[in-house]
């Protein structure tokens, strides 16, 4: 990696650092999608709890990793909210931070590319200069 990319990625780095950390605490405590479609047909309350109704969520348990420490978009064991997510976000973007790096620096190519019987002397084709019109 060249040394003018590195700015680029601790700056990358940093916002999703930042957005994960602060951000996320605003994010919409009811948000749409899978969870609210599994309620159409039952009644709940303030806490969003089941009260009555016909619903798929009626149905629906704890997952296998539902106690595990980032379980829910928090940290297990922080009693404050804010600081819960937030954390659990940074954790989160830096484990992903060092698994994709990682990844990337075992992929990463060594050195020159080298054909079957080493490295070539002779240029590519595209390389080569044109050669005049009628000549051979």
């Amino acid at each position: 990696m060249s040394k003018r990319s590195w700015p680029f990625l601790l700056g990358g780095l940093l916002v999703a650092l930042l957005l994960a950390g602060v951000v996320s605490n605003y994010a919409s405590s009811h948000p749409d999608g899978l969870d609210s479609s599994l309620l159409k047909g039952c009644t709940v309350n303030a806490d969003d709890e089941i009260t009555g109704g016909s619903c798929p969520a009626q149905q629906a348990k704890d997952h296998e990793l539902a106690d595990s420490p980032l379980a829910d978009y928090g940290v297990r064991g922080v009693s404050n909210d804010f600081l819960s997510t937030g954390l659990s976000g940074v954790l989160g973007v830096l484990l992903t931070f060092a698994i994709g790096g990682g990844l990337f620096w075992l992929a990463r190519r060594r050195g020159p590319a080298t054909g079957p019987a080493g490295p070539t002397s002779e240029p590519a084709a595209d390389e080569r200069p044109a050669r005049a019109a009628g000549t051979r």
